[in-house]
């Protein structure tokens, strides 16, 4: 009897030893041959913060500057140079962002020429120069004179009366944004070495 007790025993523990094991296989997910398992984003453009829409948050530099019919050009640089991402970060940014007008105001050609993909690098290196950290509204700009820009150049702040120059574009708006402030300038502002 006490053989069959012991011969009980030991297939109940490899019964249930089984049993755990099985269960342990049956959460394993079969591979999928569906297009959707296999396909590869090919549009590389199109990737990043950028291109996450939220429509929660407070609106950030980029969004600001996208729904602004005076800031086409300024949309079209940024876009051109792709630095969409850049200017959606935590920041906080500080955009000086030429006006349409601004841009109109360079002579002819300019713009054209910069919006071709073999100077993209320069462009990028003007873009950049409108861009600084902080979030400073046009009141404590005042204090400055320098700003560090995002090109790794520096930029003159200028007062004059109430207004306010950097790099020799006045500031005519400012706007908060939910990762930093767009400063609306009247020119565009050049690096020293361009």
């Amino acid at each position: 009897m006490r053989t069959t007790t012991n011969f009980k025993l030991v297939v109940g523990s490899f019964l249930m030893l089984f049993l755990i094991c099985s269960c342990k296989n049956e959460a394993k997910p079969e591979k999928s041959n569906t297009p959707a398992a296999t396909s590869e984003v090919t549009n590389t453009e199109k990737q990043g913060q950028a291109f996450i829409e939220d429509d929660v948050s407070k609106p950030n530099v980029l969004q600001i500057a996208i729904g602004s019919s005076d800031h086409t050009t300024l949309v079209a640089a940024v876009q051109a140079a792709s630095l969409e991402n850049a200017l959606v970060n935590a920041g906080p940014l500080m955009v000086f962002a030429p006006t349409n007008a601004a841009f109109d105001a360079l002579p002819a050609g300019t713009v054209e020429e910069l919006l071709k993909p073999e100077n993209k690098d320069a462009l990028a290196n003007i873009l950049k120069h409108h861009v600084t950290a902080g979030n400073y509204d046009k009141g404590f700009l005042k204090k400055f004179k320098k700003l560090g820009q995002a090109n790794d150049q520096n930029t003159t702040v200028e007062v004059r009366g109430d207004d306010v120059y950097v790099g020799g574009a006045k500031i005519i708006a400012s706007i908060p944004a939910g990762n930093g402030i767009v400063h609306v300038v009247d020119k565009v502002i050049l690096p020293p070495n361009q």
